[in-house]
């Protein structure tokens, strides 16, 4: 039987994943008005490396299993390094952040119908429920929306990076502090190959500073190994059905911090998104 307290903690992983991770957002926005996108992220990542070396410091082990080493820097390749530059991106190319949340609420149904092949209605009932909610949450960030193809090609492939890079996480039986070093090197790699291509400048100030150490450490570092170690233990399904909660823990954090409102139709979405949710986590 599993012992209350890793009962506990393997719950309270959830929540906090989800107030980190929903917090990320407003960090990234104000980062980015005192920085460009590849000095942000060159930087974030590098902090993010030398924090997990010292982290494995102890224990001396900074690298995979071998015979996994290549595939991990795969999955950090994809899941990482590609994920956040397209991200980043799609946004430089006039894609709301609430378009791409939108998009990748698909990745939960996605998982669903690529790693279950029996599965409750109920369960997809919820999953389409919380999508719903989502698109509700996000709804004046999609009204907004000037699409270009150039745009939305960069946020479906950040959808694709997601789904993909999380499947082949999920065959990662590794502690995400032994892993993680490597995918973020490699991650590094790739963000330093388009600096001679992309403007890299910043500004030194505390709104550079603030989101630069909360990126590179509280989520980089903290979120992720959450989050790694949820995929690795947990039902892939209900992991990537946490990312619904993400726009509304931005959207409340954007609310109690910088005092904007709470739009009727963002409350009727969080609704339907936590409805949605209590029928994909439901025991039958």
């Amino acid at each position: 039987m599993t012992s209350k307290p890793s009962f506990f903690a393997a719950y309270a992983a959830m929540p906090t994943f989800v107030l980190l991770w929903g917090s990320a957002a407003i960090f990234t926005r104000w980062g980015l008005d005192h920085a460009t996108v590849f000095a942000l992220l060159v930087c974030r990542y590098a902090i993010a490396l030398v924090a997990l070396l010292i982290l494995g410091w102890s224990s001396k082990r900074w690298l995979p299993e071998p015979g996994t080493r290549l595939q991990v820097a795969g999955i950090g390749f994809v899941m990482v390094g590609l994920y956040s530059i397209c991200y980043f991106q799609s946004m430089a190319h006039g894609v709301t952040p609430g378009l791409i949340a939108t998009l990748l609420g698909a990745q939960p149904i996605l998982t669903l119908l690529f790693t279950e092949r029996r599965f409750s209605v109920w369960r997809l009932v919820g999953l389409f429920l919380a999508l719903f909610g989502l698109v509700l949450v996000v709804y004046q960030s999609l009204a907004l929306t000037r699409l270009s193809w150039t745009g939305m090609g960069l946020a479906l492939a950040t959808l694709g990076c997601t789904t993909v890079g999380a499947l082949m996480q999920k065959r990662v039986q590794q502690a995400p502090t032994q892993v993680l070093p490597l995918q973020y090197a490699v991650t590094l790699g790739l963000c330093l190959a388009f600096v001679p291509f992309q403007p890299f400048r910043f500004n030194l100030a505390v709104g550079f500073f603030v989101p630069l150490l909360v990126l590179g450490l509280v989520i980089s570092v903290g979120a992720q190994v959450l989050l790694y170690r949820m995929i690795r233990t947990g039902n892939l399904v209900n992991v990537t059905s946490l990312f619904y909660l993400v726009p509304v823990v931005t959207i409340v954090l954007d609310f109690l911090i910088l005092g904007n409102r709470l739009p009727l139709l963002a409350v009727a979405g969080m609704g339907a998104i936590l409805g949605g949710l209590v029928l994909v986590f439901r025991r039958p």
